[in-house]
């Protein structure tokens, strides 16, 4: 990530708090989502609109060094805000999964691909199914693959 872009922390205090947390302890507290116990990493993109450097926790769907993030926001309308930071910025995103940071080249899954995925973040998570039945929308699954 380039460093003349300035980080904007959330404006909710809750994702603010958990990112600078998981940063601190390099993913020892914090590595949790809220009430689940299921782990999740920290994706830092630029934002599509503001350029600036955004962080957010999402679960930790991987396999094989891929990651899935699965742009849920819980079954809403719209995909979640970051959603859009990856797909217009798809070079500029890295993960912290716990201690190590990895620079990441980000696409969405599509087709017998995104069945795949989606299985594996279904078996991680599986409130994703009932997300799928709150919404009209196909939840997007992206992958992030390590660059060299």
């Amino acid at each position: 990530m380039a460093e003349d872009f300035i980080y904007e922390p959330s404006p909710n205090p809750k994702v603010r708090e958990q990112v600078e947390l998981y940063e601190r302890s390099r993913g020892t507290k914090g590595n949790t989502q809220s009430d689940t116990g299921v782990p999740v990493i920290i994706i830092t993109s630029l934002g599509a609109k503001s350029n600036k450097i955004r962080k957010t926790p999402v679960i930790r769907v991987a396999k094989d060094g891929t990651y899935a993030l699965v742009a849920s926001r819980g079954g809403a309308p719209n995909n979640p805000h970051w959603y859009h930071n990856l797909v217009t910025h798809p070079d500029a995103v890295a993960i912290q999964d716990g201690a190590d940071r990895i620079d990441v080249t980000v696409r969405q899954a599509k087709g017998d691909e995104r069945t795949l995925w989606w299985e594996l973040a279904i078996a991680t998570f599986p409130r994703y199914a009932e997300y799928q039945t709150k919404t009209d929308r196909e939840i997007p699954v992206l992958l992030a693959v390590p660059r060299s």
